[in-house]
């Protein structure tokens, strides 16, 4: 057996550096990012509880604001918790097969949610565009298509690219300068060409990013045309509103992951990939309900609702 072997063979798993040079800012950074981990999950919980259970937000646009939602939860106890527990140690081991399982997780994830803001955008092409027919083109049955369609395109993507990955021997130093398992920062202990892996990582970020991204700007090309047409200078207001926010986490979302992912292995920058992957790990997921509610009058009604009637019962039951 030659010591490349050997090193492969014994090496079972990789050790997670984070933020280690950061010695002495780590327990602040610690506090900053639970906080934001805090105020994100809560965020994300009330949208999905309040799209179920207002009966003025059963439409298709919070039908996939409720799911987008729930992929956000997920999405980010995949790394979240992991970072936040590396902020107290210089460096954390993770075994293969669960660094393996978080990259999966994780770029599934990330491409059903890619996919479902490319839908949500046409769903607000056609509530603006062609507001007579919206009923019967978005209807629930394909709501449901496209959700599928959505989830099972990211968990199938990311099945592949991360198999293809993590058949490569890693017989160099087994130390990932990053808070989670990276395309990139993984792709970078391989000791083999890594050639047709980047081929790979090019096409599935070309149909999990640049693809829903150029519909999305399609679609809000349209869609700001059908804007400036419309003559009432409070529905132009309206109609803005509902859909700037959504373009503007989706340009800060797609072109942090863009920034990453498509380009050439020779490009790694590991502090710079740091930061601009904590922008779309945890900065984004925490906007998304910051934009959904503070800036949507249905929301912000349908949350007074809910607290409204839990004061109701609270007061009913100190009665008795």
């Amino acid at each position: 057996m030659t010591p490349l072997q050997e090193n492969h063979t014994l090496s079972s798993e990789f050790i997670i550096l984070g933020f280690g040079d950061l010695a002495e800012l780590q327990i602040f950074f610690f506090g900053l990012f639970l906080i934001m981990h805090l105020v994100t999950l809560a965020g994300h919980t009330t949208i999905v509880l309040i799209t179920l259970i207002d009966s003025c937000l059963q439409t298709p646009m919070y039908f996939f604001l409720r799911n987008l939602s729930t992929i956000e939860i997920c999405y980010i106890l995949v790394i979240v918790p992991n970072m936040l527990a590396n902020f107290l140690s210089s460096s954390q081991r993770m075994p293969i097969l669960g660094c393996a399982l978080q990259m999966h997780l994780f770029i599934a994830l990330g491409g059903a949610e890619c996919f479902l803001l490319a839908v949500m955008a046409y769903d607000r092409f056609i509530a603006i565009c062609n507001p007579l027919h919206y009923t019967l083109i978005i209807t629930r049955a394909l709501c449901l298509q496209l959700l599928a369609l959505a989830c099972v395109s990211g968990f199938a993507l990311s099945l592949t690219l991360t198999t293809l990955i993590f058949l490569l021997p890693f017989c160099r130093s087994h130390e990932i300068n990053h808070f989670f398992c990276d395309i990139p920062a993984v792709l970078f202990l391989a000791c083999s060409d890594t050639q047709a892996n980047e081929i790979a990582v090019f096409l599935v970020c070309l149909l999990i990013l640049l693809i829903p991204f150029l519909l999305i700007l399609l679609s809000y090309g349209f869609i700001i045309a059908a804007i400036l047409r419309i003559h009432s200078a409070e529905g132009r207001s309206k109609a803005f509103s509902t859909c700037a926010g959504h373009l503007l986490v989706s340009v800060l979302h797609y072109g942090c992951a863009i920034f990453i992912y498509i380009r050439p292995k020779s490009c790694y920058t590991p502090e710079q990939d740091k930061i601009v992957s904590l922008i779309y790990t945890n900065v984004t997921p925490m906007l998304y309900p910051m934009i959904y509610s503070l800036r949507n009058k249905e929301v912000k009604g349908a949350l007074k609702r809910l607290l409204e009637s839990h004061s109701q019962m609270r007061q009913q039951l100190n009665a008795r």
